[in-house]
C-alpha cells in the first residue's frame, strides 16, 4: 500500500533531523540484496551504532535538501538507494558498507556526506580504509604506554642483573 503525505512529510523530516546531525551519511544502491542479506546488513550497522535506512530517491533528495544540501542529485545514482548514517564515528559507515560489499557485489557507493559537505565515491573508498576510532585509540595508548614498559625492562633488567651477582657470590661461598 502506497504511503500517505503525512507519512512521507514525517519520514522527509526524520530522515533530514538524522541528516543534519550526522558526522558522516553513505549514500549506497542495494538493488538486488535478498531480504536476508539486508537484515544482516542492519545488524552489522546496528551494532557498530549506524542507521541503515532503505528510502525513495525522491524522499532523500527532500530529506537532503531539508538538512541544508542542496546539490545532492539522487535522481542521477543508479538503483535502489539507502543511506548509512553514523553520529558517533566518520568511518564506520563506509567501513562496514565496503565490507559488507565484498561478499556482495548489489552493494555499491553511490556518494556521501562527510560533515556536512558532500564527497565522492572516491573518497569514500579511502575513508573506508582508514582505522576506526577504537583503533586510533588503541594505536595512542599503544604508543604512551611504549616508553614507560622500556623503563620499567630497564629498571627490571639492572636488578635482574644484581641479584644474579649476588647469587653467584653466594654459590661460591
Amino acid at each position: 500500500m502506497p504511503k500517505t503525505k503525512e507519512q512521507k512529510e514525517k519520514i522527509v523530516k526524520d530522515l533530514s533531523d538524522i541528516i543534519s546531525s550526522a558526522k558522516s551519511v553513505i549514500i549506497a544502491n542495494h538493488e538486488g540484496l535478498t531480504v536476508n542479506d539486508a537484515q544482516l546488513l542492519r545488524e552489522n550497522c546496528k551494532e557498530q551504532n549506524v542507521q541503515f535506512v532503505s528510502v525513495k530517491k525522491s524522499l532523500l533528495k527532500l530529506a537532503f535538501a531539508s538538512a541544508g544540501l542542496k546539490d545532492v542529485d539522487t535522481k542521477a545514482m543508479e538503483g535502489s538507494l539507502a543511506v548509512a548514517i553514523s553520529k558517533e564515528d566518520e568511518v564506520a559507515p563506509a567501513k562496514i558498507l565496503k565490507e559488507f560489499a565484498k561478499k556482495h557485489e548489489q552493494v555499491v557507493f553511490n556518494g556521501g556526506v562527510l560533515e556536512g559537505e558532500m564527497v565522492s565515491v572516491e573518497q569514500i573508498e579511502k575513508l573506508a580504509e582508514l582505522p576506526s576510532k577504537q583503533e586510533l585509540y588503541a594505536k595512542i595508548v599503544g604508543s604512551i604506554k611504549a616508553p614507560v614498559s622500556g623503563f620499567v625492562n630497564v629498571l627490571r633488567g639492572n636488578l635482574s642483573g644484581l641479584i644474579n651477582v649476588l647469587n653467584s657470590i653466594k654459590e661460591t661461598k
